[in-house]
């Protein structure tokens, strides 16, 4: 008997501690017993907000060319340094020059003696005409005299096609850079034969100024690519070091890829860069930002102010009785620490940065200042932030 009743009186208690609204009954009283919760306030202001799609890209030079010899001969001269910068039409290297010159000496010798022949052939024919008219000679002789004037002529141009042969051999013996650029490392030694059908070329020239740069993006974000371009406007692109924060060089989108990849559901751009620093080098990695638009009077809070529950996004705000509400917003992007608020608050309103974690709808709230703001390292252009945040339109949740 009296253990029935001791297991129903602890059954009493333990129904009293434990029935609906007593948790939260017993935390609003220990926060009521414990006062305003110390916060730390930030203001909506209303300003003007980059819109950037980011994408990762790969670094590739404008023009690459592997130089090759177009005449067999020994190598008798290297003219450029490895790592040199070198201008369209600088010589490079020299082959052997002797057999050429020869050769064209020769052809120049060929054509010469035809001409003789020619000349001589001519005056003949000129006396045959005088002879034919008066008969002295049969037409039969006048006529053949006449085609072998044609044939020397037809020598003639032979004879000035394999000059102009030579000449152009005897000029390819002197290698010039086809572009501007920067040289690689040497592939061949001065002193060795190289011939026109060898595989491998004497050397690699990379034009590093201007560069290019390819990157993708996913395939949703053509659309809003395309409401631009198709106005005419010229989207800019920022170079991103990989710590998101380095601007390495500013360019202009060039070039969008006639097909979507539909392995990666991405598309692929170009966009090109002066690059006058050198900052950027082929096969380099980096971060790409295209700057798809302005948002003109945007609402912006401290990205630290967006708090995320089952319901999606939300913000503490500071009602002027110095009690909170829990808001729940639409965020457009999160870029540099700042979020882009696109419905759910107003301009003006003070809104919970810090001490989020110890609120609850309702609460009391004392403002007090920051203990350490962190310093934002320099930047010429808005570091990259992560996840869905930075595409227009996007919700976090």
């Amino acid at each position: 008997m009296w253990a029935i009743l001791a297991v129903l009186v602890i059954g009493g208690i333990f129904w009293y501690t434990h029935r609906p609204g007593a948790g939260s009954s017993a935390a609003a009283s220990a926060s009521k017993a414990a006062g305003p919760v110390p916060v730390v306030a930030g203001t909506v202001e209303k300003k003007d907000v980059p819109i950037y799609l980011d994408g990762l890209g790969t670094v590739q030079a404008l023009n690459t060319v592997t130089v090759h010899t177009r005449v067999d001969g020994q190598l008798t001269k290297v003219a450029f340094t490895e790592g040199q910068d070198v201008k369209n039409g600088d010589v490079l290297a020299i082959i052997d020059q002797a057999p050429y010159k020869a050769a064209l000496a020769q052809a120049e010798g060929r054509l010469a003696q035809d001409q003789a022949q020619l000349a001589n052939a001519k005056l003949d024919l000129q006396r045959y005409i005088d002879l034919v008219a008066k008969k002295v000679i049969s037409s039969q002789q006048y006529d053949t005299q006449k085609a072998l004037v044609s044939q020397f002529e037809g020598t003639i141009q032979n004879d000035t096609a394999a000059v102009e042969s030579a000449k152009v051999n005897l000029n390819y013996t002197t290698i010039v850079s086809p572009l501007d650029g920067r040289i690689g490392i040497r592939l061949v030694d001065q002193g060795n034969i190289v011939h026109a059908s060898d595989q491998g070329g004497l050397l690699v020239i990379t034009q590093l100024h201007p560069i290019a740069l390819i990157f993708t993006l996913p395939e949703q974000n053509l659309v809003q690519i395309h409401e631009h371009t198709n106005k005419g406007e010229t989207l800019q692109v920022l170079a991103v070091d990989r710590d998101t924060r380095t601007t390495l060089d500013k360019g202009e989108l060039t070039v969008i890829d006639n097909q979507i990849d539909t392995t990666t559901g991405t598309i692929r751009l170009k966009a090109i860069f002066d690059n006058p620093q050198y900052q950027l080098w082929p096969g380099q990695f980096v971060n790409a930002r295209l700057h798809l638009s302005t948002q003109k009077d945007g609402l912006t809070i401290p990205a630290s102010t967006v708090q995320r529950g089952p319901n999606g996004p939300y913000v503490f705000v500071i009602k002027e009785d110095q009690s909170v509400e829990m808001r729940p917003v639409k965020v457009g992007q999160i870029d540099n620490g700042e979020a882009l608020i696109e419905d759910g608050l107003a301009a003006g309103e003070k809104v919970v940065v810090d001490g989020q974690y110890k609120l609850q709808p309702g609460a009391k709230v004392t403002v007090g200042p920051a203990a350490g703001k962190p310093t934002a390292g320099h930047s010429d252009a808005p570091p990259q932030g992560s996840g869905e945040g930075h595409k227009p339109g996007s919700e976090l949740k």
